[in-house]
């Protein structure tokens, strides 16, 4: 069935609300925001073409796969079960990887083919792990602008928090991430339970909640880092690109020239 305007509108958008639930592992950043996601297509039948283009060449192919599986989940969960196809573009890999998604293999399969024998699952528990710290130390040091000592803050549980608002912009953006990666790594967390755990699941006690946020820096450091450099490499190896069959490209995103998606111009239906 071929849907109305108003249905693909909808459709659309709820391609994009799910893509920009899809992080960059590494950056925990939505592969939206950094511009991976080049050109959504959407069709006539309703079917969904996802082109998806990495920074450099040689990108990590661990990476690769982390976010083309989580681009897979995300079409997976679209309401009206789109058939779908995603490509990865200008990829040391992307020849194997399309011909696999093509021939119908899992990304787990394709990965494991090409990765020897390194562990998809096993990435996926690093960068979550990753991810949960950065979302933490954000809302940790947030807790403390707003005045409240380490004593408040160690014994806070879940409804508190939920109660809780941030005047801080990036502690607000991560209440809700953090409060995901909280309950994603301990699905049975009680509104009276503490909210603030490590990782491996021991409360943070108040003496060392200064070493911890230490420990949290570093890790938020790093992601920075190789955040920057991410943006630094997808720059320069696309400034030179221009808008394809009136299509927006990488580079429009980096640039700033991509309209809000209520506008077509994000997609292209054929």
């Amino acid at each position: 069935m071929i849907p109305d305007r108003t249905s693909a509108a909808r459709q659309i958008e709820e391609v994009w609300r799910r893509l920009e639930q899809v992080n960059d592992p590494e950056l925990d950043e939505p592969i939206t925001a950094m511009g991976f996601v080049e050109r959504v297509v959407h069709a006539h039948d309703g079917s969904v073409r996802v082109d998806f283009r990495l920074p450099t060449y040689w990108c990590s192919p661990n990476f690769a796969f982390l976010m083309l599986d989580g681009v897979r989940e995300a079409l997976d969960s679209l309401s009206w079960s789109p058939a779908y196809q995603v490509t990865l573009h200008d990829h040391m890999f992307a020849e194997e990887v399309n011909k696999g998604i093509a021939g119908g293999k899992s990304f787990s399969a394709i990965f494991g083919e090409l990765a020897g024998d390194e562990d998809l699952e096993s990435l996926h528990a690093i960068f979550r792990a990753k991810a949960f710290k950065r979302r933490q130390e954000a809302v940790l040091l947030g807790l403390r602008q707003k005045g409240l000592t380490d004593t408040e803050i160690a014994r806070m549980d879940l409804s508190s928090f939920d109660a809780f608002f941030f005047d801080d912009a990036e502690a607000a953006r991560q209440k809700p991430r953090y409060r995901q990666a909280l309950l994603d790594r301990w699905p049975d967390q009680r509104q009276d339970d503490a909210v603030f755990l490590t990782w491996e699941g021991d409360r943070i006690e108040v003496e060392s909640l200064d070493a911890y946020l230490a420990d949290l820096r570093s890790v938020r450091i790093n992601m920075e880092f190789n955040g920057a450099l991410c943006r630094g490499l997808k720059h320069t190896r696309y400034k030179e690109m221009n808008i394809v069959d009136g299509e927006p490209t990488l580079v429009d995103f980096i640039a700033g020239r991509v309209p809000a998606r209520t506008d077509t111009t994000h997609t292209s239906c054929n």
